[in-house]
């Protein structure tokens, strides 16, 4: 019968050769390369690619023209299609439950970019408590009446997050090695909120404090810090931030719509805030100018992640994904499963 069909969207590979050997010798490798969304739709409907079985993007910044990939491309899919492994952590910018509908399993690479988005979180956080910015933008500013101003008060503003605790919404495998940084390195203590408990062995590593309401973590972390999936909603509208504790700071690494900038504004102009730390912003490529603006706020251009490694990582992990599938049944990085169990209970 031949081998099964795999269609590549983006760039070549970069790093994991050996890999991609193996991959090519188990599957037959179709190239979309970057089509536009109008063409690639096309070539779907003439099926271009043939029947593949799987599909692989391994870069977040190349085959996102075909993006987002809702049901208007889902529909068009062969029924063969079984799994779809992409570049990248987040996957707000993909149905997966539409996919799930349509037999497919949808594997991020999240796990590839760990170590790179908590050294950031860990820079955001630092910056957070020491008014970094201030002092970096006065500096470089060449205005010796900045740099002064900054070398005689930012010391009455700033404090060491030593001994501070840090609230994390989201304690995955992103937010626990957040966590670890943060209390191995700087001596903060941990707490989460999260759908469910992680079993005791996991919390007594960062000596975790587990709290089921989130607005009860609110009320008393320092400094919280957001590295949840995006799910349709802020997870920090004005009420959320409004309980949050009067001076804490506030830092997001996942999704800039899980936070209303606007309440955000609001709580770091009024002081119920003391700070800010963003990697990610609510329409990005546009960075709000009120936020931008405020020297207590940290930012960046959503590349926390931003690494060779994590690119090698994430050329690796779609390959991984897509072989463990094929030779086990099983995927390393799924993340839609739980769509398919809702179906097998209907």
């Amino acid at each position: 019968m031949g081998k099964p069909i795999l269609l590549h969207c983006g760039d070549d590979i970069k790093w994991n050769h050996e890999l991609y050997a193996k991959l090519s010798n188990t599957f037959d490798i179709k190239r979309s390369h970057s089509m536009g969304r109008e063409e690639f739709k096309q070539a779907l409907k003439d099926k271009k690619f043939g029947d593949f079985a799987a599909i692989y993007r391994p870069f977040w910044n190349t085959g996102g023209e075909m993006s987002p990939w809702n049901q208007e491309l889902i529909d068009l899919l062969p029924l063969s299609c079984k799994i779809y492994a992409s570049a990248g952590a987040g996957f707000d910018w993909v149905d997966t439950q539409a996919l799930a509908k349509r037999g497919v399993i949808y594997c991020n690479a999240g796990a590839a970019c760990t170590e790179s988005v908590a050294d950031a979180a860990i820079w955001l956080i630092l910056s957070t408590f020491r008014a970094f910015t201030w002092s970096h933008t006065a500096a470089r500013s060449c205005d010796p009446a900045r740099f002064s101003d900054a070398q005689k008060n930012i010391a009455a503003n700033t404090f060491n997050p030593n001994g501070h605790s840090l609230g994390i919404i989201g304690l995955g495998k992103i937010g626990f090695r957040i966590a670890q940084k943060a209390h191995q390195s700087f001596g903060m203590g941990i707490l989460y909120n999260d759908i469910r408990q992680l079993p005791s062995s996991i919390e007594q590593e960062v000596d975790a404090k587990f709290y089921q309401n989130l607005d009860d973590m609110l009320a008393v972390a320092d400094c919280v810090l957001v590295a949840t999936p995006f799910g349709g909603e802020a997870v920090l509208n004005a009420e959320k931030i409004g309980k949050m504790k009067k001076g804490s700071r506030l830092i997001n690494i996942a999704r800039g719509k899980l936070i209303d900038e606007d309440a955000l504004v609001q709580a770091l102009e009024s002081g119920q805030l003391a700070a800010a730390g963003l990697d990610v912003h609510f329409n990005e490529p546009t960075v709000n100018k009120k936020i931008a603006d405020m020297r207590n706020v940290e930012m960046l251009s959503h590349t926390a992640g931003a690494s060779v490694d994590s690119h090698i990582g994430f050329e690796r992990l779609g390959m991984e994904n897509i072989l463990s599938f094929f030779e086990s049944g099983k995927a390393v990085t799924p993340v839609n499963l739980h769509f398919f169990d809702a179906q097998a209970k209907l």
